[in-house]
C-alpha cells in the first residue's frame, strides 16, 4: 500500500496528483527548484524538499537528488507526471532499486516504448501501418518529412522540412532542443502527412494482464507541433474508432504494459490508419477522458501500482463530450513566444471543480494570483476543460468562461483558443494537423483595434475615480473639474508594441462625460487640445464608474468594463475583449537612447549560437544568433540589409529581457 508518494514533477501535473492523494488519505512530497520554492504545488504537498539550482539539468532531471529527497522525506513510492523524467526506464529502474514503488510502467516497457524506431519496427510486425521512417538523413529520398525527437514529446524537437536543403538544419536545431528539454538528443524522420489528423487511444494496463482501451481523443489543433485544443470522445466513424482501440491493446500487450499509456496514430485524408508513437505516461489531455468516463485517471494508477486489478475491463461508453484547451503564457504581439512575468491576477469564472472527474467547467492549473512565471520551463499556465452533453454545448461553454477570464500581467494565448472554438471549420470538425496553417483569422485579437479607444477612456475614467476615492479632501468633486472649463483631462497609454494612444476626456459637474476623444495611431486627424467629441469616435455617456468598474453607453449599448491597475500596468476586460495597456508617468525621466538596429531580447534566456561577426555584411533575414528560453529555440534575425557592429553577448551569455543581442547598422559602409 502506497503511504506517501513523491511527485517527480512541478506545476498543475503535480497538483493534479496531489488532489487525488488527499482524497485517498496518501500523504504526498514535492520536490521544486528554486525559482520554484513559492509556486502553488508546493503549497499543496503535505512536505517538500528543495533541489538546489534552477535549470531542469540541475533540478528536476537529477535522478540521484529526486531519489535522495524520497529518502529524506521518508516517501515510499515516486509518481513521475509527464515530462523530464516521466519516460526515463533508468529513473523507473532506479526507483523500483531503490524499494520504492514506480507509479508508471516498467523500466522495460519504457525502454522499448522509448525507442521509437525499436517500438516502430515491433508494432510493424504485428501488422500496425507505420510511416515510412529513417534515422539517417543523408538516406531520405521524399519530402516533406518530420524531424522527431526520440525521446520524450511536447513538440519540442520537431521541425517540418520540405525540401534536402533545409534538413541538416533541422536535424540540428531538433537536437539541441531535445537536449536541452529531455537530455536527449536523439532524433528521427519521418514521412510528413500534409492534412492528417492526430488521433490517440488511452489505454490502461494492470498486473493482471489486463489491456484496455478507454476511448479516442482528437488532438489535431496544433502549434508548433504542440496540442493545443484535445477532445474526447474523436469524431469518428466505428470503424476507424475500433480499428484505433484494437491497434491500442495491441501494442501495450507487445510490451506487458502496466499503468497508463497513451498510442497515437495519424490518421490521413484517405482513412488509413498510421502509427506514431506510445507515451509510456499520464498525459496532458488525460482530463477530457476523466470527464467522459467518469474515471480518476490517476487513482487508477495508485491501484494498479499497488497490486490491485483494475475496476474496468472493457472500453466505456462516452458520456458526453470534453474539450480542452492547454491556456499559455504566450505573445501574440511577438510571435508567440513565451513570456515571463508576474501574474497579478488569473480568475475563470464559473469553474466547477479543480484538478477532479467531476462534469461542468474544470480548471487543472499550476498558477495562482501572484504567480512568476519563470524562464526555466514551458510555458503552460493551465488546461481549462469543459464538459456538456454534446460537442456544440462543450465548445461554447469553454470559450465563453476564456472569453470572461482575467489574465492579467503575462501575455497567454486565449484569444487564439476561442477563435479556434468559435470557428466555423471547428464546428463542423474539419480538423488536421495543419489548421492552424489554413485559417490565420484565428491569430486576430478578440477586441477589434477600433474598439481599443473606448478600452483606453475606461481605463483613463477608473484611474480618475481611484485617485479621487483616495484623495483627503474633497473627494466628492469630478477628476480635473473646473468652473470655467478650458482644458480636457489627459492620460497617455502604450499599448501592444510600444504604440501610444492619449485619452483626452472632461466631466462636468455632474460626473458625467461632457466630451472625449483621442491621440494616437488608429485615428486619421489627431484631436487638438480642447477640441470636443471627435466624429471619427463612437458616442460615449458616462452610465458609473469606480476604480474597478466603468461602465459606459457606447452609441447607445451599455457596456460594462472590468479594470485593474498593478503598478503602471491597467487591464480592461471588456464584453468584447481585453486590452493591456501601460499607463505613461505625466513627467517621463530621460532614459539612454539605444544604437540605431538594436536587437533586443524578448525575453530572458542563454546566447546558444553566435552565427555571424562583427563586420559581417548581412541581409534582411540572416540568423544572427540563437537564443534558448522556457525549452524553446528563438532565432534572432537581421531586420533589414546592413553590417553587423556590435556582438555584445558570447555564445553561452545569459540576458535578461531588453538586453542588446546585436546590432546591425543599414547605413555602414561594407568598404
Amino acid at each position: 500500500m502506497i503511504n506517501k508518494l513523491l511527485v517527480a514533477n512541478r506545476g498543475e501535473i503535480a497538483r493534479r496528483v496531489f488532489a487525488t492523494c488527499r482524497a485517498l488519505g496518501v500523504a504526498t512530497v514535492a520536490v521544486h527548484s528554486d525559482a520554484d520554492a513559492d509556486a502553488p504545488f508546493v503549497a499543496d504537498a503535505d512536505q517538500a524538499v528543495r533541489l538546489p539550482g534552477n535549470t531542469p539539468a540541475e533540478t528536476y532531471l537529477r535522478i540521484d537528488a529526486i531519489l535522495d529527497a524520497a529518502r529524506r522525506s521518508g516517501a515510499d513510492a515516486v509518481h513521475p507526471g509527464y515530462g523530464f523524467l516521466a519516460e526515463n526506464a533508468e529513473f523507473a529502474a532506479a526507483v523500483t532499486d531503490a524499494g520504492l514503488t514506480w507509479v508508471g510502467p516498467s523500466a522495460k516497457a519504457i525502454a522499448a516504448m522509448g525507442d521509437k524506431m525499436a517500438a516502430k519496427a515491433l508494432l510493424a510486425d504485428a501488422g500496425v501501418p507505420m510511416l515510412p521512417t529513417w534515422t539517417d538523413p543523408a538516406e531520405v529520398t521524399a519530402f516533406p518529412v518530420l524531424v522527431k525527437a526520440a525521446a520524450g514529446g511536447g513538440g519540442r524537437g520537431m521541425r517540418i522540412v520540405r525540401d534536402a536543403a533545409g534538413l541538416a538544419e533541422a536535424v540540428a536545431g531538433a537536437r539541441r532542443e531535445a537536449a536541452a528539454a529531455f537530455g536527449d538528443g536523439t532524433v528521427f524522420i519521418e514521412r510528413y502527412v500534409e492534412r492528417g489528423r492526430h488521433v490517440e487511444v488511452q489505454i490502461f494496463g494492470d498486473t493482471h494482464g489486463t489491456v484496455v482501451a478507454l476511448g479516442v481523443r482528437d488532438c489535431s489543433i496544433q502549434r508548433r507541433h504542440q496540442k493545443i485544443v484535445e477532445e474526447a470522445p474523436g469524431v469518428l466513424p466505428e470503424d476507424v474508432r475500433a480499428e484505433l482501440h484494437e491497434a491500442a491493446v495491441a501494442a501495450g500487450r507487445a510490451v506487458d504494459y502496466v499503468g497508463a499509456g497513451t498510442v497515437e496514430f495519424l490518421l490521413a485524408p484517405d482513412g488509413q490508419v498510421h502509427f506514431l508513437e506510445m507515451n509510456t505516461r499520464l498525459q496532458v489531455e488525460h482530463p477530457v477522458t476523466e470527464l467522459t468516463t467518469g474515471l480518476d485517471l490517476v487513482r487508477l494508477q495508485l491501484l494498479v501500482a499497488e497490486g490491485e486489478p483494475l475496476p474496468v475491463t472493457t472500453t466505456p461508453p462516452a458520456d458526453g463530450h470534453a474539450i480542452e484547451v492547454r491556456l499559455c503564457a504566450e505573445d501574440p504581439a511577438q510571435g508567440f513566444r513565451p513570456a515571463t512575468g508576474t501574474l497579478h491576477r488569473f480568475a475563470i469564472p464559473g469553474v466547477t471543480a479543480e484538478f477532479g472527474p467531476a462534469r461542468g467547467l474544470r480548471l487543472d492549473s499550476g498558477v495562482v494570483d501572484g504567480s512568476t512565471v519563470s524562464v526555466h520551463y514551458d510555458s503552460m499556465l493551465a488546461k481549462l476543460v469543459a464538459w456538456a452533453p454534446t460537442r456544440t454545448e462543450a465548445a461554447r461553454a469553454l470559450a465563453g468562461a476564456l472569453a470572461r477570464a482575467e489574465l492579467h500581467g503575462v501575455a497567454t494565448n486565449r484569444d487564439l483558443l476561442v477563435r479556434v472554438l468559435r470557428s466555423a471549420e471547428f464546428t463542423a470538425v474539419d480538423l488536421d494537423t495543419g489548421f492552424l496553417d489554413r485559417h490565420p483569422e484565428v491569430f486576430a485579437p478578440l477586441l477589434p483595434a477600433e474598439q481599443l479607444p473606448v478600452a483606453a477612456l475606461a481605463a483613463a475614467l477608473s484611474g480618475a475615480a481611484e485617485r479621487r476615492a483616495a484623495a483627503p479632501v474633497l473627494a466628492g468633486l469630478p477628476s480635473g473639474w473646473r468652473n470655467v472649463p478650458s482644458f480636457p483631462q489627459v492620460t497617455r497609454f502604450t499599448v501592444g508594441d510600444g504604440e501610444e494612444i492619449e485619452v483626452h476626456y472632461r466631466l462636468d459637474r455632474t460626473g458625467g462625460l461632457a466630451e472625449w476623444g483621442r491621440k494616437g495611431p488608429l485615428l486619421t486627424d489627431p484631436v487638438e487640445e480642447g477640441s470636443s467629441v471627435n466624429t471619427e469616435l463612437p458616442v460615449v455617456e458616462l452610465v458609473t464608474t469606480t476604480p474597478g468598474r466603468v461602465v459606459l453607453d457606447v452609441d447607445g449599448v451599455r457596456r460594462a468594463f472590468r479594470v485593474h491597475r498593478a503598478g503602471s500596468s491597467v487591464f480592461v476586460d471588456g464584453p468584447d475583449g481585453a486590452a493591456s495597456l501601460t499607463e505613461l508617468p505625466r513627467l517621463p525621466l530621460p532614459t539612454a537612447e539605444l544604437a540605431a538596429g538594436s536587437l533586443l531580447a524578448p525575453l530572458p534566456g542563454a546566447v546558444t549560437r553566435v552565427h555571424v561577426e562583427v563586420g559581417q555584411r548581412v541581409a534582411a533575414g540572416d540568423l544572427l544568433l540563437t537564443l534558448e528560453a522556457m525549452k524553446l529555440e528563438h532565432p534572432v534575425l537581421a531586420p533589414a540589409d546592413g553590417v553587423v557592429t556590435e556582438l555584445p553577448v558570447p555564445a553561452g551569455g545569459q540576458v535578461e529581457t531588453g538586453a542588446v543581442l546585436a546590432v546591425v547598422d543599414p547605413e555602414e559602409d561594407p568598404q
